[in-house]
């Protein structure tokens, strides 16, 4: 099966370009008592914007009450437009004046015209006017002008930051209105398969910041993180497409902190005409164009192999930093290279090792199976471990 990753579709990406004049000079300071900022990149999205903002006009607490005006507020940014996005905005933003809601407007050259451009736009103006308010462990939180979020989306967002994450990937659903869609049954095996491949991860290389039950998706529909966080990684890499997936990888390559919450949870369009070249709808097209034809996979085999070196080049990159070991640790000797454990030291951060030695220690390319297959295989290795980590 074909997936949309950054390795598929680019290998390097200009982080540096020189952004365009800021669009954001017309609005007002930012409320004392802001918590985060939600970001809303659009294109010719004014038949789909209202739904999107309504369901942010509606965020509730835990408890189900509306949360306290200030703590939050929306910037959509509407580029290269041909219908009234931005007018829709206004139209919403006059009817709903509880909701702190601005919009900018903006034409991009045709090489910037991609939403991660627009997306870096936004989430730069949304650090900006955080630490303006003195808030630099606020959240930025994106999502997309098709999505509608669930009512305690930022409260459920907020919740996993105070415990300690540093991002947020919510969990990315299907319209109820589109479970007629000819890819439905795809779409439900490719998610029941990388479920099955998140819990055998969670068992054989368990992370305690992001344990069962988790997800996993980290997708710009709902996608959180800190201020701090987001400077720490230089902000989001400025790509035509995937910048979601780029900034997920940054983010593991400087071992922060990132939590895929089944509580966080957004509800998104199953249109197969999307606004980029590469994503949700191009993964659905090419589903459909596959048909009938058996999918394949990567080996569930290979994941059990990759999870182990992992882990055990986690330990040893642990060991190279003088860092304590989980008790009852068992260091294979074996395993890696010697050049490979000679360079350990020299990596500040172990997501930064992996991404080195990763290409060195996996085969390439990876043996594939079909999409059926690998569901079983994968259920016979969860059944295979240890009771005490099932669940865990």
């Amino acid at each position: 099966m074909d997936y949309a990753t950054p390795r598929r579709f680019y290998s390097a990406h200009p982080n540096n370009a020189a952004l365009p004049a800021s669009p954001w000079r017309h609005l007002p300071p930012p409320a004392p008592a802001l918590r985060a900022v939600v970001i809303v990149p659009a294109k010719d999205e004014a038949a789909s914007l209202p739904a999107t903002l309504a369901a942010l006009a509606a965020q509730t607490d835990e408890h189900n009450r509306p949360l306290p005006p200030g703590c939050f507020e929306v910037l959509v940014l509407a580029n290269n437009c041909t219908d009234r996005t931005a007018a829709a905005v206004r139209d919403f933003a006059a009817a709903h004046p509880a909701l702190a809601l601005h919009v900018a407007e903006l034409t991009l050259p045709p090489t910037e015209a991609h939403v991660g451009r627009a997306r870096r736009l936004l989430m730069d103006e949304a650090a900006r006017r955080l630490e303006l308010a003195g808030r630099p462990n606020a959240a930025i939180i994106s999502t997309d002008a098709d999505t509608r979020v669930a009512p305690d989306w930022l409260a459920a967002t907020l919740r996993e930051l105070a415990r300690g994450a540093d991002a947020v990937a919510g969990r990315i659903l299907m319209e109820e209105s589109n479970r007629a869609c000819p890819v439905r049954r795809c779409q439900l095996q490719d998610a029941a398969y990388q479920l099955l491949r998140t819990q055998l991860e969670t068992h054989l290389d368990p992370q305690p910041h992001d344990p069962w039950p988790r997800h996993h998706q980290h997708f710009g529909a709902s996608l959180a993180v800190t201020v701090a966080a987001y400077r720490q990684v230089g902000g989001l890499p400025v790509v035509p497409f995937l910048e979601d997936e780029a900034l997920y990888q940054a983010l593991l390559r400087h071992d922060l902190r990132v939590r895929h919450s089944p509580a966080v949870r957004v509800f998104t369009s199953g249109r197969q005409q999307g606004r980029v070249a590469v994503g949700l709808s191009w993964q659905l097209r090419e589903w459909a164009r596959l048909g009938q034809q058996q999918l394949l996979v990567p080996d569930p085999a290979a994941l059990v192999h990759e999870l182990h070196l992992r882990r055990q080049l986690r330990r040893h990159w642990q060991l190279a930093q003088d860092l304590r070991l989980p008790d009852e640790e068992v260091i294979d000797v074996e395993t890696l290279p010697a050049e490979v454990l000679a360079a350990l030291p020299g990596y500040a951060t172990f997501g930064a090792c992996w991404e080195w030695a990763r290409p060195l220690l996996l085969p390439n390319p990876v043996p594939q199976v079909p999409l059926a297959q690998a569901i079983q295989l994968l259920r016979a290795e969860l059944a295979r471990a240890p009771v005490a980590m099932v669940g865990s």
